[in-house]
């Protein structure tokens, strides 16, 4: 049998879980370069470390890698049911205290090397972190799209270290209790944007959703609800995510470099976000939130197990 051996953790109820030992062997190229040969030649470790029935379509898995950069604390690649992403911030968050648990660092400042740049978290205690994101922006704002049996929706196309379809003009109700109709309704705005040629700058798709409304708490400035690329809601407020809204709030003018954001999950979580101006009209945008570890396993690769490396959808 295989043995990886993994920590889990989670923030604000969106689980992450890590490979510390027994990954693949990637190679030492660049993070882009290391996260194709997993793609390439080790997806069905993939699968079999997050997909049923091991895992679940809700979480999002990373491997530890050697940074190139001597300066990062590490590397990681972070990948899900359907994919690899280019950057988690929930994940971060569970990986800075992942660490900690781990007795590899404590409290304090390290950059970390990332698929899409090097990112830099500040572990403030045994739970709390600060994620300073990759440079975040706006590509296009107010864009149209025609959603089958719903209407036309607006939104914005922004980069967080992923791609986002952020829509404006949403009337749905956000609760824990509608999230089987919000997932229907996400997916379909999915559909159509990729129907109708929508896409990122390079013809990305835009694989994450964000619907926002009222927060329930008047301390808080909004709730969300996120569809992530495999279909499962994030249970957090989405680190990409909100790096991608606080481009969209610092191109509107609503949010100043400096002032805080404080972002509602669908679940209740709570992120506090901020920003510092960027390059080229783009901004660095910082993620602050709680994860907590919830379990170290030792995950068994049997070969005889017909369901061994994950039933894929």
């Amino acid at each position: 049998m295989q043995r990886i051996q993994v920590v889990d953790s989670h923030t604000g109820g969106e689980p992450t879980r890590i490979i510390v030992d027994g990954g693949p062997d990637l190679g030492d190229g660049s993070l882009v370069e290391r996260r194709e040969v997993f793609r390439e030649n080790f997806d069905e470790i993939r699968s079999a470390v997050v997909n049923e029935p091991r895992g679940s379509d809700v979480l999002v898995g990373g491997i530890l890698c050697e940074p190139t950069d001597p300066d990062c604390v590490c590397g990681v690649i972070y990948f899900n049911n359907a994919s690899y992403l280019g950057m988690c911030g929930h994940g971060t968050i569970g990986l800075m205290v992942t660490l900690n648990h781990l007795g590899r660092i404590t409290p304090g400042q390290y950059k970390i090397e990332t698929p899409v740049g090097l990112v830099s978290a500040e572990l403030h205690d045994h739970e709390t972190v600060t994620v300073k994101n990759v440079e975040s922006y706006r590509w296009k704002s107010d864009v149209e799209v025609d959603v089958p049996n719903y209407g036309t929706i607006v939104g914005d196309i922004a980069w967080g270290g992923n791609w986002f379809f952020l829509v404006k003009n949403s009337k749905e109700r956000l609760e824990i209790g509608n999230v089987r109709h919000l997932s229907n309704v996400t997916i379909q705005i999915r559909e159509a944007l990729e129907a109708q040629g929508i896409f990122g700058p390079q013809g990305e798709l835009l694989d994450h959703l964000e619907l926002f409304g009222e927060p329930d708490n008047p301390e808080n400035h909004s709730k969300n609800f996120v569809l992530c690329p495999g279909l499962a809601y994030d249970r957090s407020p989405c680190g990409t995510g909100m790096s991608a809204k606080l481009a969209c709030l610092a191109a509107d003018g609503v949010l100043k470099p400096g002032e805080i954001w404080r972002q509602e999950s669908i679940v209740g979580s709570i992120f506090s976000c901020t920003y510092e101006p960027g390059s080229e009209g783009r901004i660095t945008p910082s993620i602050t939130g709680k994860a907590h570890i919830s379990g170290e396993t030792t995950l068994l690769l049997d070969p005889a197990d017909p369901f061994c490396m994950g039933i894929r959808s």
